[in-house]
C-alpha cells in the first residue's frame, strides 16, 4: 500500500491532470503579512497568533509587531509573541510532517518588533519611529511584486507613523507606488489613528468596521446564532478540539474572556483555500465578505462600545460591511445528504459565520498536526474543475458545473455542495440547481437577462474525515443575453 505523503502526491498529480489546462492553483503566491498587535490587552490576540502560527506555511509572515491600543494604552508585550512563538518551536518538527513550508521558530523570533508604548497619534511625529516602524517600510522597500497586508489587532499608530514618515522623505510618485503595495485590515478603530490614516491616504486599500463593536463584521467570529448549532465556538469544543491534551501550542489558547479571536478575521481570507481572492473583499470568504462605499455615521453604531475612540465621520469609499442572506444547511438523516434547513439569515456578520464550521474543523485539524503522525490526522481535500473557471452561457439555456477529478490525500470519501452565491457578481436573484446540489456535477438554467451579467458559483468539498474539512473552487459565469 502506498505511504500517506506517496498518496498526497499522487492526489495533488492526479487533479492537476484531470483538470489540465484550465484549473489554476487554489493557493497562488503566498499572502505577505505584518500583523499589529495589542496582545495581552485580553486574551483574545493570542488565541489569534495560535492560529496564524498553524496556517504560517501558507503565508509569508514579515512582522508580528507589540503595539497599544484604547485598551492598552502605555505598554507593549513583545514578549508574549516570543512566548507562544517558542511553543511553536516544539510543534514545528512535527507540522512540517504533515505540510511543507513552516518556518523555524528562530526565523519567526526575528521578525518580532515593538511600537511606541504610548497611545494613537500622541505617539507619533518626528523622533517617534519604532523598530515596528523601520519593519513596515522594509517590507515595503522589498522588490518583490506581491501587495503587503498589515493586519491590525490593535491601535494602528506604528502604521501611521509609517506612512507620516513615507510622506515626509519620499517623492509623492514613490510613495503613491508604495501605497499601491498596501492592503490594511483593520478589527475596528482601536486608536485615533485609523481615521487619520483614511483621511490622509484616501487611496489607500481599507477594509474596517468603523465605530461600536457591535456594528462589526469581525463579530462573526464568535456571535452565538439563535436557531444555528453554535457548538464549533463554544468552551466546550475549546477545550476539546484547541486546548487540552493538544500539546504546547493547543496548550498557549487562552480561555475566552470577551470574544473568541476577534482579530483572526484580518488574516483569515489570507489563508488559500480556493474560496478568496485577497484583492476582491466583495468576493467573500473565510474572513468575510466587504463592499466598497462609504459608509453613513449612523450605520456605524457611533454611541457603542468601542474603548472611548472618536468615531469621526467617513471621508471616502472604505471597504466595510455587506450583508449575505445564508440558509444554513443540515445533514439528513436518510434520504439526500444535505437539505437546506427552514430558517434564512441576512446579516453582515453571515459573512463570516456562513463558514464558520469549516473553517473551526480546519482549525482543530491543524492543531492535531501538532502531535499527530500523519496517518493519525486529517488533511483537506483537493478540489478540481474538468472546466474553466470563467463560462459564458447565454439566457435560458442549461449549463454545468463539474468538480469531477476532486481528491483527497488521506483516501477519505467526499461530499459536493454546488450554490450560487448570489450577493457577489451582477446577477443578484438565485440561480437555483436543477434538482440535487450535492453531487459532483450539477446543472443550473441561465436567468433570462437584457444585458450581460456575472454569477458567482462556488463548490465546496468536504471530506469525511474527523474533523471534516473543506475546500474550494469558485467558477465565474457571464451571462450573455438571447440575440
Amino acid at each position: 500500500m502506498a505511504s500517506w505523503m506517496q498518496r498526497v502526491v499522487l492526489g495533488v498529480v492526479l487533479a492537476g491532470m484531470l483538470s489540465a489546462p484550465v484549473m489554476a492553483t487554489a493557493s497562488g503566491p503566498k499572502a505577505r503579512l505584518v500583523v499589529l498587535t495589542d496582545i495581552e490587552n485580553e486574551p483574545d490576540d493570542a488565541q489569534s497568533l495560535v492560529r496564524l502560527l498553524l496556517y504560517a506555511n501558507e503565508l509569508d509572515i514579515e512582522a508580528l509587531v507589540a503595539t497599544t491600543s484604547t485598551h492598552l494604552r502605555n505598554e507593549v508585550h513583545p514578549d508574549s509573541l516570543r512566548r507562544i512563538i517558542a511553543a511553536y518551536g516544539q510543534v514545528q518538527p512535527n507540522l512540517l510532517l504533515h505540510a511543507p513550508g513552516y518556518p523555524s521558530a528562530e526565523s519567526l523570533l526575528a521578525l518580532v518588533h515593538a511600537g511606541q508604548p504610548a497611545y494613537g497619534m500622541a505617539a507619533t511625529g518626528p523622533g517617534k519611529d519604532s523598530e515596528g516602524v523601520l519593519r513596515i517600510i522594509a517590507a515595503l522597500d522589498k522588490a518583490d511584486p506581491r501587495p503587503l497586508w498589515v493586519s491590525v489587532w490593535g491601535g494602528a499608530n506604528t502604521l501611521a507613523q509609517a506612512l507620516m514618515r513615507l510622506k515626509a522623505t519620499r517623492s509623492p510618485a514613490e510613495l503613491s507606488r508604495l501605497l499601491t503595495k498596501m492592503r490594511v485590515y483593520a478589527i475596528s478603530d482601536q486608536d485615533d489613528a485609523g481615521a487619520w490614516i483614511r483621511r490622509t491616504f484616501p487611496d489607500l486599500f481599507y477594509i474596517v468596521s468603523p465605530g461600536g463593536y457591535g456594528a462589526a463584521t469581525w463579530g462573526g467570529m464568535f456571535v452565538a446564532v439563535d436557531g444555528l448549532d453554535n457548538s464549533t465556538i463554544s468552551t466546550k469544543w475549546i477545550a476539546h478540539n484547541i486546548q487540552q491534551g493538544r500539546g504546547p501550542l493547543g496548550a498557549e489558547y487562552p480561555d475566552v474572556a470577551y470574544g473568541m479571536e476577534g482579530d483572526t478575521p484580518a488574516f483569515l481570507g489570507l489563508i488559500p483555500t480556493g474560496l478568496s481572492d485577497p484583492d476582491r473583499p466583495d468576493w467573500g470568504g473565510w474572513g468575510g465578505r466587504y463592499e466598497l462605499y462609504t459608509p453613513a455615521l449612523e450605520a456605524m453604531d457611533p454611541k457603542g462600545f468601542n474603548g472611548n475612540v472618536p468615531v469621526e465621520p467617513e471621508t471616502r469609499p472604505i471597504w466595510t460591511n455587506a450583508v449575505d442572506t445564508v440558509t444554513p444547511y443540515t445533514d439528513s438523516p436518510h434520504g439526500r445528504a444535505i437539505t437546506p434547513g427552514p430558517r434564512s439569515y441576512s446579516h453582515f456578520q453571515a459573512t463570516i459565520w456562513r463558514w464558520r464550521d469549516a473553517f473551526q474543523n480546519d482549525f482543530a485539524a491543524r492543531i492535531a498536526w501538532t502531535t499527530q503522525p500523519p496517518e493519525k490526522a486529517n488533511h483537506p481535500p483537493v478540489v478540481a474543475l474538468d472546466h474553466a473557471d470563467r463560462l459564458t452561457v447565454t439566457a435560458g439555456t442549461l449549463f454545468q458545473l463539474s468538480a469531477k477529478g476532486s481528491s483527497d490525500p488521506d483516501g477519505d470519501s467526499l461530499s459536493y455542495h454546488w450554490f450560487h452565491y448570489p450577493e457577489v457578481g451582477s446577477w443578484k436573484q438565485p440561480i437555483p440547481a436543477k434538482g440535487a446540489e450535492n453531487i459532483y456535477r450539477v446543472t443550473f438554467r441561465a436567468p433570462m437577462v437584457t444585458k450581460s451579467e456575472t454569477a458567482h458559483f462556488i463548490a465546496a468539498v468536504k471530506d469525511k474525515g474527523t474533523p471534516s474539512l473543506t475546500r474550494y473552487r469558485r467558477v465565474i459565469v457571464t451571462i450573455e443575453p438571447k440575440r
